[in-house]
């Protein structure tokens, strides 16, 4: 009987096509832009080993990894990752709020983006989906993009079926979430984040207490914004299934106000707090909308240097 490759649970063609349009769409938008969410390394020498690949003409023979010659009897090359080099995780929300309209589609679109952008500099991508807890966990590593695209594409199987008894708590989550960051990291988190914001801000720094560099980015449909539903209905919230009879006509004022000011103040807490915020829109092309956030977020990175 032979053993089966690592990985080969994931050759089925049709999961390698979706996976295969996942990562276009990420390249198609990311490799127009000259500068990253940092600076881009290179593989260098330092202490973090990176991959091994096969010897080549010309290679310094200092670098063969003579052990694992002795074990295959092939000359392989260690490659290190310079000190510049960084974890890169994305925490993306697959609660039930994120199944409305498009939100977890755009959302899995947004990581998949990054996490390229982050492999093209060299960074090691991961992954975490929570929804009231972790669902999915894939560890940062320079060789687990693909990982990262097959867990986005997985991403709506975990979203739960039924509404839960109570509601999602960032703060239970992202605590144990920091547990799995164990070494400084850019952490970028994508939800709807609906969750009081002094909630939010309290679970942001679990993460950011460890020196870590916290992007996060809120993503909404434009319905959730506008409110332009015109018949009197029963609302439901998605997550607890509580139904509520609304004519929309009589509240759609208020509602705006009340999420303008939710925003406002997610903003104002999670920037006071040194943490990149920035919101997306489901209706905004991908392109445009990244690349507002990656200029606003050199800007953000200078005026703290100059501070």
């Amino acid at each position: 009987m032979t053993d089966r490759a690592p990985g080969a649970q994931f050759l089925d063609p049709a999961v390698l096509a979706r996976i295969s349009n996942l990562e276009l769409r990420a390249r198609g938008v990311v490799e127009g832009f000259i500068q990253g969410l940092h600076r881009a390394p290179n593989l260098g020498a330092s202490t973090d080993f990176a991959e091994h690949r096969p010897y080549m003409p010309g290679d310094d023979t200092r670098r063969v990894d003579w052990k694992l010659f002795a074990r295959t009897d092939r000359y392989y090359v260690k490659e290190f990752e310079a000190d510049t080099n960084t974890n890169f995780v994305v925490f993306l929300d697959v609660s039930r709020s994120m199944s409305f309209g498009s939100k977890l589609q755009y959302g899995c679109t947004l990581a998949a983006c990054l996490a390229y952008f982050a492999s093209l500099q060299r960074d090691r991508v991961g992954l975490a989906t929570f929804a009231g807890r972790l669902t999915e966990y894939v560890p940062p590593s320079a060789k687990h993009l693909r990982l990262v695209l097959h867990a986005l594409d997985q991403a709506e199987r975990s979203v739960p079926a039924e509404p839960g008894k109570t509601p999602s708590r960032y703060r239970d989550v992202f605590q144990r979430l920091s547990d799995t960051v164990r070494r400084r990291s850019m952490v970028a988190i994508i939800s709807d984040l609906y969750e009081e914001p002094e909630d939010i801000v309290t679970a942001v720094n679990f993460l950011r207490g460890r020196g870590n560099d916290i992007m996060v980015l809120q993503v909404l449909d434009p319905r959730e914004r506008e409110f332009p539903f015109v018949e009197a209905t029963n609302f439901v919230d998605l997550e607890s299934g509580e139904q509520m009879p609304i004519i929309p006509e009589y509240l759609r004022d208020e509602y705006r106000a009340v999420v303008a000011q939710h925003i406002a103040t997610l903003g104002r807490s999670l920037g006071g707090n040194g943490v990149d915020f920035a919101q997306f829109d489901t209706s905004e092309s991908m392109d445009r909308a990244l690349f507002t956030f990656l200029n606003a977020r050199r800007r953000f990175e200078r005026s703290r240097k100059v501070g």
